[in-house]
């Protein structure tokens, strides 16, 4: 029985191993018995962003996440289609666990925008914050009506954005992705 699960969303476009360690982390410090990463249809506050497919990201996100058994894809948003509201897909996982406690993963750039995300009330009643924060900036305050701390482990300042130009300069992302993603990235002609 799933106890204490962790919630990844985003875009992950490409997931990279500041993705994993992330989880790692999170898992590790909370005691997490599983993490879900839920890859994002599209988020509301990047509506104009054009990302690379839903098959494409649910791929690399396998693809990152073979033989992990602490971790798992879960397409819900993507399936569901339209903007991705956090708070549609935190009610399906307490109605499929109800006696679990949930540990929703955000990046500190998101924390200040929590009140105005969908039914934040509701939200922040719902499930605690793990904040993924940036190396070298300060620590953020969450918000109040919400409940969480900051992660202490295993920063890593690399983002999709970072990798997407490295590619598209024709750099190598191998140490950035891990070589199954680099891979199926360079054979598929992505982010070109």
């Amino acid at each position: 029985m799933l106890k204490r699960i962790g919630l990844y969303g985003g875009s992950f476009d490409p997931v990279h191993l500041g993705h994993l360690l992330v989880a790692q982390a999170a898992r590790e410090e909370w005691g997490l018995d599983r993490i879900f990463f839920i890859p994002a249809a599209q988020s509301p506050f990047k509506p104009d962003r054009q990302m690379a497919a839903a098959p494409t990201r649910l791929m690399l996100l396998h693809l990152a996440l073979v033989g992990r058994t602490d971790t798992e894809v879960d397409p819900q948003e993507i399936i569901r289609g339209g903007i991705s509201y956090t708070i549609d897909t935190i009610r399906d996982y307490r109605s499929r666990f109800p006696q679990a406690e949930l540990f929703f993963l955000v990046g500190a750039d998101h924390v200040p925008l929590l009140p105005k995300w969908r039914d934040s009330a509701e939200l922040g009643k719902m499930v605690q914050f793990l904040v993924i924060p940036r190396p070298g900036e300060v620590a953020v305050t969450i918000p109040g009506g919400f409940q969480g701390c900051e992660l202490t482990g295993f920063p890593l300042g690399v983002s999709s954005s970072q990798i997407r130009s490295r590619i598209a300069a024709g750099l190598e992302i191998e140490l950035l992705t891990g070589s199954a993603v680099a891979e199926a990235i360079k054979n598929n002609g992505l982010y070109l």
